[in-house]
């Protein structure tokens, strides 16, 4: 057996059934030995998209996304994605193909130190140097990808290490993929719950694994049994994320903060700092330089932190807590900051919030459809217009671009769900090309694109710093057509230049069998920035 063929029955006993890749010369004995255990490979445009696909799969079933791409450029396009990934916490295990070990040092081709460059991106990074220990280096990979904190984790794979025989081993059992348990102390949970009891007015605060999407209704059970509101973080834009409305004002009045997995930096205004908050926090997390951070920049604020399993310390929070409405008042005055909405007034065209409106409509005939919103101003808008029990965000990296791909593999984990993503149109140049691969693919998705002509956030920050006369290279061509290159590309294409014929046009894009983009011709509008002052309140539930 070579050593593909044993990494390949690893991945099969991982439970691995998809593979996201972009192929090249040296992990092709590797496409080869994903034959016999029927593993699919799904080839992508871009290493990237790759990447991405493997992210909104881990997001969407749990389960390891696994990417696979080249060696040389070919990994190095995969770096930007693998970033965004960890700040999402998806448990992505990126494989990629190496020089031979046996010409280390002799100038190779497209030999390069892979280990050192992805280890910024990951939890770990290894180069897998015998044929025989390419299974166990799998497994140790999966356990790693989902232990604490998922993220995650990459394997470079030298080619003549793939090639090489070995003799054949035992099949690994599931044991050996499961991730190392994590003690969380029942002492650190009564200390979490009596400190709680000196706060009128306590936050909970918990970062993407624990939101409604992948933690269920988790988050909403821990706020009835502390008897405090709970809100996920995921946002690039923090405490300014349109989707959490005037939350920031609310953060500014509590006097106590828990951070249940979720790192106390820019995302909560460094623990409301920003906004002159003087709260005490109680931090729980698996990552001991989270704490070691937290204790540096808090300093006497940080009340007690204690290192934690993410999962196991909400639910013996469950556990712990007696419940009641004492702080009702206090959870209703959150819930209605978190409602606030601002209006974003037209002149005649088709506007953000609208279209989101149309999304939602759909959202609430179908509770299983996977909504997904990618980054921009279009992107801020419809996150905060919007709603779906699974939602893919771009997330707190910030990255743009990765809504198509994203479709691709959250269609493929889940294949009996619908799928509608949004992006602008600046983001709709990222991955263009994987139009294609929806289509050869056949991953049904309905991918609408906000069609301003222009790179809004950025001429956003252009008139408001620099002045309305200086902008500068953010204008898109205004004849571009994003249905039509869909459409050549083997999609279905929709144009929509009124707003009163979105519903029809979304309902029949929903109905076509095979991906689908509906071009959306909007007015321009920034992303909207809410306080209690500014906004009005909506009926959008917490």
């Amino acid at each position: 057996m070579r050593g593909a063929d044993h990494l390949a029955n690893a991945m099969a006993s991982a439970g691995v059934d998809v593979v996201f890749s972009l192929s090249g010369n040296q992990i092709m004995p590797l496409y080869d030995a994903l034959i016999d255990p029927g593993i699919r490979i799904v080839h992508s445009r871009h290493e990237a998209a790759a990447v991405f696909m493997a992210d909104a799969y881990a997001q969407v079933c749990g389960r390891s996304g696994v990417a696979l791409v080249t060696a040389g450029p070919g990994f190095g396009n995969a770096l930007g994605a693998l970033y965004t990934a960890a700040m999402s916490e998806s448990p992505v295990i990126l494989l990629s193909g190496d020089s031979p070990v046996g010409l280390d040092g002799q100038g190779a081709f497209q030999e390069f130190p892979q280990e050192a460059a992805a280890l910024p991106f990951v939890k770990a990074s290894e180069r897998v140097r015998s044929a025989a220990d390419l299974p166990e280096a799998f497994a140790r990979a999966v356990r790693l990808a989902h232990a604490g904190r998922p993220g995650p984790v990459h394997l470079a794979l030298p080619a003549d290490v793939l090639t090489a025989e070995a003799a054949p081993s035992a099949p690994l059992s599931s044991d050996a993929f499961a991730p190392p348990w994590l003690a969380t102390d029942q002492g650190a949970i009564d200390t979490v719950v009596t400190q709680l009891a000196r706060f009128q007015r306590p936050l909970l605060l918990t970062g993407p694994c624990l939101g409604p999407s992948r933690g269920g209704d988790r988050l909403a059970r821990l706020a009835a049994a502390l008897d405090l509101p709970a809100v996920f973080l995921e946002s690039p834009r923090g405490l300014r994320d349109p989707a959490l409305g005037a939350f920031a004002d609310v953060l500014a009045e509590a006097d106590g903060l828990v951070f249940l997995g979720k790192a106390v930096d820019f995302m909560s205004g460094f623990a409301g700092a920003s906004k002159a908050s003087t709260a005490e926090v109680l931090l729980l997390d698996p990552d001991p330089a989270v704490l070691a951070q937290a204790r540096t920049a808090l300093g006497e604020r940080l009340l007690f932190a204690a290192q934690a399993d993410m999962t196991a310390a909400a639910d013996l929070l469950i556990s712990a807590g007696s419940g009641g409405n004492a702080r009702a008042g206090w959870r209703d005055e959150v819930a209605r900051a978190l409602a606030c909405r601002t209006e974003a007034q037209g002149s005649g065209g088709i506007l953000a919030q609208q279209v989101g409106a149309a999304v939602q409509a759909e959202l609430d005939k179908d509770g299983e459809t996977i909504l997904i919103c990618d980054g921009g101003e279009f992107g801020q808008w419809v996150q905060a217009t919007t709603r779906a029990a699974t939602r893919i965000i771009n997330g707190p990296s910030g990255a743009i671009g990765a809504a198509l791909p994203y479709a691709i593999g959250a269609k493929l984990a889940r294949p009996g769900a619908r799928v509608i993503a949004l992006m602008g149109d600046g983001t709709a140049g990222f991955h263009l090309a994987e139009f294609e691969t929806a289509a050869r693919e056949a991953t049904d998705c309905v991918v609408i694109v906000g069609n301003d002509a222009r790179w809004n956030a950025e001429q956003v920050i252009q008139i408001r710093d620099f002045g309305p006369e200086r902008k500068i290279g953010c204008d898109l061509n205004p004849d571009a057509r994003y249905d039509l290159a869909a459409a050549a590309l083997g999609c279905r294409g929709f144009h929509v230049t009124e707003a009163a014929d979105l519903a029809a046009v979304l309902a029949e894009a929903l109905a076509t069998e095979g991906p689908a983009c509906i071009d959306v011709a909007i007015e321009s509008r920034a992303a909207p920035t809410v306080t209690r002052k500014t906004a009005a309140a909506a009926e959008v539930p917490a």
